[in-house]
């Protein structure tokens, strides 16, 4: 049996924003996924879909519960404990590629690397690797203005992958492309999870790719259903 690389156990959390009474946005949450698992979280807006993965992403912390990833328990790390976590296990991937636009492709693939210590000629070589895995060996030194939606997306999972976590977080990866390119993106984005054996949880709108992962797991407010 595969081991699970993401648990997040008995996950609450409540916002007061000023007014008399708490809003709950998640109650009592808990959720697995092991390694080589896609995931799919479909959730209505505002139920609390973006809270889940910023705490499952160490980004915010929950009132009560906690998250463990390969094993280890995050409620009690200091700030910079968590951010070496986050950058070592976890790979982010939203709707927008929020590449650097002054950069190029294999420039973005390789900063993360560097800023872990990787030295440049090895961080390159591995930017240049994922890179023409998905299929942009001809577009390393482009320009993120200069690349397709889809393009874009591709550029931002890879850097995503870059320092090889065991947690990939995406939040509405192919909300902004056209249903072709959503398509192409979501078969790359199935084959380095699988081959990377890295545990995902992607939240998606769109059924048609949520049907396609391993398990659909819905959250309306704020609890699973």
């Amino acid at each position: 049996m595969s081991e699970d690389i993401l648990r997040l156990i008995n996950l609450s959390k409540s916002y007061n924003l000023g007014k008399p009474s708490e809003i709950h946005v998640l109650k009592d949450v808990s959720i697995a996924i092991c390694s080589g698992e896609v995931v799919a979280l479909v959730a209505p807006s505002g139920a609390g879909k973006s809270t889940l993965l910023h705490i499952a992403g160490l980004l915010d912390t929950p009132d009560k519960g906690d998250v463990f990833i390969n094993d280890h328990s995050m409620n009690n790390l200091s700030d910079h404990s968590r951010t070496a976590v986050r950058r070592t296990d976890i790979g982010f991937v939203y709707q927008f590629h929020h590449l650097l636009p002054e950069f190029s492709a294999v420039e973005n693939v390789s900063l993360p690397q560097r800023a872990m210590g990787r030295g440049h000629a090895d961080a390159h070589e591995r930017a240049v690797s994922l890179l023409g895995r998905v299929g942009l060996s001809d577009r390393v030194h482009n320009r993120p203005a200069e690349l397709s939606g889809g393009e874009q997306q591709r550029v931002a999972f890879c850097r995503a992958l870059a320092n090889e976590p065991r947690v990939l977080l995406a939040d509405e990866p192919t909300g902004n492309l056209d249903p072709a390119s959503a398509e192409h993106v979501f078969d790359i984005l199935l084959e380095l999870v699988t081959d990377t054996g890295m545990a995902a949880m992607i939240a998606t709108h769109n059924v048609e790719l949520a049907c396609r992962m391993n398990r659909i797991i819905r959250l309306e407010n704020g609890q699973l259903t």
